[in-house]
Order: structure tokens, then sequence, then C-alpha cells
């Protein structure tokens, strides 16, 4: 309740861009999470193998990884609101296409317009937090950032699946109710661009200017040049983890409903129920990162956050219990997805104020990246091994590459610890 109550406390006190462009988010996340929780559901209703949900899954993640990079230099040069409108709107339109068209073809070319217009959201967001707030609010904000950003996630698939249920109850047949839902996840969306467009941005703000000047007066030109290649190995190191982070999840993650419909026995509500409760666990996680990051400091919390996740997420592989699966997936969920704003901070206090758009588009690139190529994978290993020992399989490589992800980043990044003397 505390963390509520300061929470809310906080938002009058934040400017009105940051208070637009967070309602803003709740509308686009509301509407992308009615969609989320059921299109894998959809396109197995349409006829389709496990394999086409793979092959969207991994398109619509590669054509967002390509974009990150262009957006976020385009970003730099441009007006940000102007392309947080196109992207609200365009994601809204093809959301829409994707709801009503069946054909293989048009499936696959919605999804790769989905990842296109994806990738601007996920580009600019933390950049533009970075610009309207000052450095020591940053890790606080982007945590609840983030937390408000599940939030709405998790209001739109746990309403997705109720109302499917629902509209299924009262008659409408399965796929004509997923059709709908699907729709109303499109409309959300479009909506977005509403809170954006009044939105008032200039063209560079003067927070951004005094640190860009301050970067200047403070370093030589070989100064700039040091600083330069610090960000650019800074930057590389970062997005080659990001990169096994990615793979693992996108092992796992995109199919988490279809792991629970296949291997249990449940409604679509009760599976929007439970991966809702995940999200709910992540935002209490996120909340008190901020925490944690100040007692051992924002690298070690990370690696802290990730390895607790471990057993979690072998228990989720191998049990047979849905019980078992559903607690275990719960505390997975929440201590991974824990450590995201630490990264952001992390990345955003790291690197100079003009690399910003690029570091946070390599780090973005680099985990779509693993989601892109993992797709195949992950059908061919459910289809060799069955819905027991292809899961086991997915769950134990995630494993790895997370704890093996998390040692690299502890060795390569770990704050050093200053000894106050008597």
């Amino acid at each position: 309740m505390s963390i509520i109550q300061s929470t809310t406390t906080e938002w009058k006190g934040w400017s009105r861009n940051i208070r637009l462009f967070f309602l803003a988010n709740m509308l686009y996340q509301i509407g992308t999470g009615m969609f989320s929780v059921l299109y894998n559901l959809y396109i197995h209703e349409l006829g389709y193998a496990d394999a086409m949900s793979g092959k969207i899954v991994s398109m619509q993640s590669l054509a967002t990884a390509l974009c990150f990079i262009p957006i976020g230099i385009f970003g730099d040069r441009t007006s940000r609101k102007r392309l947080l409108v196109v992207g609200a709107l365009c994601s809204g339109i093809v959301l829409a296409g994707r709801s009503l068209f069946e054909t293989e073809g048009s499936l696959l070319i919605l999804a790769v317009l989905t990842g296109i217009f994806a990738a601007i959201f996920q580009v600019l967001a933390i950049p533009f937090l970075a610009e309207n707030i000052a450095k020591k609010d940053r890790l606080r904000i982007f945590s609840i950032y983030s937390a408000f950003v599940l939030a709405s996630q998790v209001a739109g698939s746990l309403g997705g699946g109720i109302v499917a249920d629902i509209l299924q109850a009262a008659g409408v047949d399965k796929l004509l109710s997923f059709k709908i839902v699907l729709l109303l996840g499109s409309l959300a969306t479009i909506a977005a661009f509403v809170p954006i467009q009044s939105i008032r941005e200039a063209k560079r703000t003067e927070k951004q200017a005094i640190e860009e000047s301050n970067e200047v007066n403070e370093d030589t030109t070989t100064g700039q040049r040091d600083r330069s290649n610090g960000d650019i190995s800074f930057i590389t190191k970062f997005a080659a983890i990001q990169l096994m982070i990615g793979i693992g999840s996108g092992l796992v993650v995109p199919y988490l409903n279809l792991y629970f419909t296949n291997r249990f026995t449940i409604s679509l509500s009760a599976m929007s129920l439970l991966l809702s409760l995940g999200q709910v666990m992540t935002i209490i996680s996120m909340l008190i990162g901020p925490t944690l990051a100040n007692r051992v400091g924002q690298v070690r919390a990370i690696v802290i956050f990730q390895t607790l996740s471990l057993p979690f997420l072998l228990l989720t592989g191998f049990t047979n219990l849905l019980l078992v699966a559903s607690i275990s997936f719960l505390f997975r969920q929440a201590l991974m997805n824990a450590a995201n704003p630490l990264q952001s901070a992390i990345l955003i206090d790291r690197v100079s104020a003009k690399r910003r758009s690029l570091a946070n588009s390599c780090m973005q690139t680099a985990f779509m990246l693993g989601w892109a190529t993992m797709g195949p994978v992950h059908s061919y290993l459910i289809a060799t091994y069955g819905y027991y020992w292809g899961y086991a399989i997915t769950f134990s490589i995630t494993g790895a590459l997370y704890v093996s992800a998390s040692m690299i980043f502890l060795m390569l990044f770990r704050e050093k610890r200053v000894v106050l003397s008597k």
C-alpha cells in the first residue's frame, strides 16, 4: 500500500508529457495484451499446425529487430511524437487486419507489419522518459513505467480471455469470439494516438541540451574519442548479453499460453488469469527492485533476480502438476522480469546522451533477434519430442542461457565496492 501511495503522489508531480505518455501506453498495452493472449489460439483455431505460430512469431520478431536501429537513429533526428502517433495508428490498423484475414500469406505479411510498427514504442519509450526526468529519478520512474506497462497488459490479457469465454458461453462460435476480442484489442491500440497527439514536444529539451553541453565541456577531443569508443564497447557487450537472454526467452515465453493449454486441460479464462497473475507478481517485483538495487547495487540486483528465477523455470518445464506449474511459473515470471527496469537504468546512465537511442535500439535488436531465430527451433522440439519432453528441453536450454548471461553480466559490469574508512 505504501508503494501505491507514494506512486500516486509522484504521479501528481510529473510533467504533463509524462502523464500523457503513460496514458497512451496504457491504451496501447491493453490493446496488444488482448491480442497477444489469444492470437496463437486463434491461429490454431483456423486449422494451422503449431509450426505456423512459430513462423509468425519469428517473422514478426525479425521485422521488429531489423527496424530498431533505423527507428532509433530516425527518432533522434525527427519528431518522436509524430513517430509514436504513426506507431499507434498503424499498429491498430494492422492488428485489425490480422483479426479478419485468414490466408497464410496475409497472416505472414501482417505479422511483419506488426513487427515494424511495434518497434516504435519499444525503441522510443525509454529515451523519451530519460529526457523528461532528472537522473536521480530515472531508476524509480523506469520501474514504475515498466510496472505500469505490465499492469495494462494484465488488464488486456485477462479481459480478452474472459470476454472470449463469455461470448462462447453465450453461443458465439469459438473462431468468431476470437475475432471479436482481437478487434476490440486493435481499437484500444488505435486509441493510444489521442493522448500522444496532445503531447507538447520541443525540438530539443533543455535537459538534453545541458547534458550534451557538459559532455563537450568536460572532454577534450581525445577524451571525446575515448568516450565514443567506450560507449560502443559498452553497447556491444550489453547487446551480446541481451542476445543470449533473447534466445532463451524466445524458446519459451511466446508459447506459454500453448504450454498451459497443451500440457494441462484449462479454460481460456483460467489460462488468461494465470498469465495475468504472472504479470501482477512482476509488477510487484519491479516496484521493489529499486530498493534491492540501493542495497546491493544495480548489477548485483539484476544477477540476484535472474539467478533466483532458474529453479522455478526448470520446475515449470518438468512438472506434470498444474498447481506446481502455476506457482513456479508465477515466481519465474516475477524474478526474471524484475531486472528489466534496472537494465534500462544502467544502459541510460552509462551511455552518453547523444547515443541513448542507439544504445536502446541495439539492446532491443539483440533481444528480438533471439526471439526471431527461436520460433522454428521451438516448433521442431515440440513436434519431435512431444508436449512433455519438448517443453522440458526448451525450458532447460532457456535456463542455461539465462544463468550464463547473468554470470557474464556480473563479470563485465559489476560496480566497484566503496570501502569507507572509519
